[in-house]
């Protein structure tokens, strides 16, 4: 099999995480570059790690290095960024956005990025907006292969605690069963099910603009 390798941004976070270590445990890419803005405290043969200024668009640029497949798991919430749009901005727009222009000039042929469900460029929600906008942005590149992901509320335990998410997580999976048909796609899923279903998206091969919602995120998790 040609060697591979993929790129991931978001290494740190509830999905990221999921995702580092089924890259780092599956053959089909050889090498793993993650790029973090703070040194990363874990270590595997296949994983380089590069510290990146994701601010500096040279350093940015330079980071991803050559590959084949980038996978985006970076977001923030409202509260981390203590209400600062523009911040919120750079870090759920930019760097998806800057990553996926860049990742074409360094021959990358697959772009899989985490969005969210009701992700709108019309939208008047300031977040769906947000999301919707980026979709846009990567929608006009010329990638063989773009997967976006776009999941409701997240299930798992992340480093840090955010306001209302353990009780909307404890709460959603009873709730779930009535989220059926054209609702279906608001149900809450396991993080580690989005991560299962980006690595089966990208050893798929399936080309073109495609988007996972919760039905589609639950089969591709499941192979």
């Amino acid at each position: 099999m040609q060697a591979k390798t993929a790129v991931l941004l978001g290494a740190t976070g509830l999905i990221g995480n999921h995702l580092l270590h089924l890259l780092l445990t599956d053959d089909y890419f050889t090498g793993i570059r993650v790029l973090v803005r703070k040194p990363f405290a874990f270590m595997h043969p296949k994983l380089e790690v590069r510290i990146t200024d994701f601010d500096d668009h040279d350093n940015f640029h330079s980071a991803l290095g050559k590959g084949d497949a980038i996978f985006c798991c970076t977001g923030t919430t409202m509260e981390k960024v203590k209400g600062d749009k523009t911040l919120y901005r750079r870090i759920d727009f930019d760097i998806p956005v800057h990553a996926a222009q860049w990742g074409i000039d360094n021959g990358f042929s697959q772009f899989l990025v985490v969005s969210a469900i009701g992700a709108n460029e019309k939208s008047s929600n300031f977040y769906l907006h947000l999301k919707g906008s980026m979709e846009a942005a990567i929608h006009a590149l010329p990638y063989a292969s773009l997967h976006i992901f776009r999941p409701s509320l997240l299930l798992g335990d992340r480093a840090e605690k955010r306001k209302g998410e353990k009780l909307a997580q404890s709460v959603m999976p009873t709730l779930s069963f009535m989220l059926a048909g054209s609702l279906k796609k608001y149900r809450a899923i396991e993080a580690l099910d989005v991560a299962k279903a980006m690595l089966a998206a990208a050893k798929s091969g399936k080309r073109g603009i495609n988007v996972h919602e919760y039905t589609q995120m639950k089969i591709l998790s499941a192979q």
